[in-house]
Parts: structure tokens; C-alpha cells; sequence
């Protein structure tokens, strides 16, 4: 068999934007070569160039955190939302806080829950967590216990402590109770609309 190639020598030198992705995280963690943020940051950026998502995302983790370069709110954003357009679901969840927090950008709840649900949607748990709060005390949102509770149930499934807590919080308030009752009148639509699988749905009403 033949030996496989490294990154560098594999292609990233004649502009693969994989093997360069590759190289920056081999220089940022220590992979291969010693720790160096300037040289992470120049193969990424040459990745990010190219419209690769996931190199787009560290960059913005990066800038975000100030790792080996001065922190950056409105650098971080611009870098998160590019990944984010491009469907990376770290990214929307990213670029959710972001603007939850306001940091590098104008606060705007409704929008960063858009965000969150786009995550969610890809079963990104911690955004699936994100718009459990944001449902339980309508921050962008209105106010949904059962929908709350739903997302909730889905984002502990990754058995994240916290998750599972909130989840048996909420339920101590019983919030679907009456929707069986009711022989489950949450639609697909509305769950599909919540950034919720329908099929989701039905197993946490099944199930609890």
C-alpha cells in the first residue's frame, strides 16, 4: 500500500483547502509540529479563503477567545457567520451567543434563536438547550412551556448534566400532560417551526 501523504505535501501547499484546514490545526494544537498560533491562523485563513466552513468556525473560535491573537468580538462574528451561511452548525450556534450576547454585534434575540434553530435542526444539542431556555422564559421567542420542555428532552439525550437537570426541572411542571390528553395537538408543523423534528416529537410524548 502506499504510504499516506501528509497535509502539507498532500496538497495543501497547491491550495487544497482540506489539507490546509488540516495544517492550521496541526500548528494550533500541536499536532505534528510545535504550537504556533501565527502559522494555525495563516493556514486557516488560506482554507477560510475557499469557503471551508469548518476552518472558517476555528477562525472565529479564535478571534472570539483571543487564542494566540488580540481578542476580537466583530472579527470573530464576521468569521462565524460565513461558516454559519454555509451550514456549519457549530457556527450558527456560535453566532447565536454571539449575538445573544451582543458581542461584536447588535443584541437581537429573535435573531439568535433563528440561529440556535438552524443548529438545532442538525442536532447541535447545546443550541437544542439554547432554545429551551429561550422558549421556558420567551427571550425572542413566546413563551412555550411544551416546547420548552421538548427541546429540553432532546438536548439530553447527549447527557450533558445540565441538560438532563433542566429537562427533570421542566418536568416537574408536568407541560405535556395536557397535550396527551389532548391527543398530542402539537403538529408537526408547529414542531418543525420550533426546530424540532416532528419524529422527535412524538418519541418525547410517547416516551415521558
Amino acid at each position: 500500500l502506499a504510504a499516506r501523504d501528509h497535509p502539507r505535501s498532500g496538497g495543501a501547499e497547491r491550495g487544497n483547502a482540506e489539507a490546509q484546514y488540516r495544517i492550521g490545526l496541526m500548528h494550533e494544537f500541536g499536532r505534528g509540529y510545535p504550537v504556533d498560533k501565527a502559522q494555525a491562523v495563516a493556514w486557516l485563513r488560506k482554507a477560510a479563503a475557499q469557503d471551508h466552513a469548518a476552518a472558517q468556525q476555528e477562525l472565529g473560535v479564535i478571534y472570539a477567545t483571543g487564542d494566540g491573537v488580540p481578542k476580537d468580538d466583530g472579527e470573530a462574528v464576521a468569521w462565524f457567520r460565513k461558516s454559519a451561511t454555509l451550514g456549519n452548525a457549530a457556527a450558527q450556534y456560535n453566532l447565536g451567543l454571539m449575538i445573544a450576547k451582543g458581542a461584536g454585534v447588535r443584541n437581537d434575540d429573535a435573531d439568535a434563536v433563528a440561529w440556535f434553530r438552524k443548529a438545532a435542526t442538525q442536532g447541535f444539542s447545546l443550541a437544542q438547550f439554547k432554545l429551551g431556555l429561550a422558549y421556558e422564559h420567551g427571550v425572542g421567542v413566546a413563551k412555550d412551556p411544551v416546547l420548552a420542555y421538548a427541546s429540553y428532552a432532546i438536548a439530553a439525550r447527549d447527557g450533558n448534566r445540565e441538560h438532563v437537570a433542566q429537562r427533570d426541572a421542566m418536568q416537574a411542571f408536568k407541560p405535556v400532560e395536557p397535550v396527551k390528553q389532548a391527543g398530542l395537538r402539537l403538529t408537526v408543523k408547529r414542531a418543525c417551526s420550533g426546530g424540532l423534528r416532528s419524529q422527535e416529537i412524538i418519541v418525547i410524548f410517547t416516551l415521558n
